[in-house]
């Protein structure tokens, strides 16, 4: 396939759950609109459905995302558990079978900043990985050039606590589209250590891992018992024994700029310089446009939901070294990656 026409073709940038910024998030709609803008890979996030289907919504609990709370047939569904040693209430995927949920819409998740993106016509349903993969292959062959996928694996141990096995799963699906054990066009991303080190070991995966990383403790260690924090995890020595297994590490952008009390963007932490120090590329998440999610110098307006300077804050991240970003509106994302690049 021809070379991607794109510049500052090192620094991917990556449709976090497609182009959220401007259709329903987690939907085919919203990856073959992040296609067609040029990302380099859509990110999607992957859950259990009641009969072992992985479909893509990025937490189980279907309250925050899709239009379940209105639907009448599913009332008795409710219930209330524990997820990441939080309570949490709602209806959850793994009380659904995958042809019920393909029944429900998806929603906007920031419905104050992003109200636009249910204006949009379309079919919004939950997408099965198997579906992801199809579409694909469609808008690779279609934009002519590959697009990657960056494929996140959430609440990997509570998945295995109720029977299911998402890596095997993964692999498979995997295996059934054409890209098998080591394609460089996908990645493989987790929260937990536990299951990217299964991963590689165990199974056989060859391609590309990426450890998440954020505040708080990793559900993995938290249920073994283990007192270690993602702050532990991300220490010089904790990060040369991960790189043995992994190639990237995705931090809360937060963990690589942090904020001052002013909610100014802070100098850079040490982060990029001890991962890069044990060859592990840094691909922070998530970049948002909306003045909501801005430091306050970037902030356009005292209206949350105006667009700010987005290209101000991707260019003090890319000054700090990051390799990569995941970004909700890609478009706007890769004008600012160009510009940053051709000065």
């Amino acid at each position: 396939m021809p070379t991607p026409p794109r510049t500052g073709s090192q620094f991917p940038i990556f449709g976090h759950r497609g182009a959220p910024g401007s259709v329903p998030q987690n939907t085919l709609g919203s990856y073959a609109l992040a296609a067609e803008m040029g990302v380099d890979a859509i990110e999607f996030d992957l859950v259990c459905s009641k009969d072992g289907v992985l479909v893509d919504r990025h937490e189980p609990n279907l309250v925050y995302s899709t239009d379940v709370a209105d639907r009448p047939e599913f009332a008795d569904r409710w219930r209330v558990i524990e997820v990441e040693g939080e309570r949490e209430e709602g209806w959850f995927t793994i009380d659904f079978t995958f042809e019920e949920l393909q029944t429900l819409r998806a929603g906007e998740p920031y419905p104050e900043l992003r109200p636009h993106t249910m204006d949009v016509e379309g079919e919004w349903r939950i997408p099965s990985l198997d579906q992801i993969l199809a579409l694909r292959a469609q808008v690779s062959a279609e934009r002519g050039w590959d697009l990657g996928v960056y494929i996140e694996i959430k609440h990997s141990s509570l998945f295995h606590a109720l029977g299911f096995d998402p890596e095997v799963e993964v692999l498979a699906a995997l295996d059934r589209a054409g890209l098998g054990l080591d394609s460089p066009l996908v990645r493989i991303e987790s929260f937990e250590q536990g299951n990217l080190r299964r991963l590689r070991g165990e199974l056989g995966y060859r391609g590309d891992l990426v450890f998440l990383a954020k505040e708080g403790q990793p559900l993995d260690l938290a249920l073994a018992g283990d007192p270690r924090t993602y702050a532990d995890l991300l220490t010089p020595a904790a990060l040369a024994d991960i790189a043995e297994v992994v190639q990237a590490i995705g931090p809360s952008k937060h963990l690589v700029i942090g904020r001052t009390p002013q909610n100014r963007l802070a100098a850079p932490t040490s982060l990029v310089a001890d991962a890069h120090a044990t060859g592990l590329r840094v691909m922070p998440w998530t970049f948002r446009a909306e003045n909501h999610f801005l430091p306050a110098e970037l902030r356009s307006s005292d209206n949350p939901a105006d667009l700010g300077d987005y290209a101000g804050e991707l260019a003090a991240y890319i000054d700090a070294g990051i390799d990569g970003a995941f970004c909700d509106q890609p478009d706007l994302a890769i004008a600012a990656r160009d510009a940053y690049f051709s000065r």
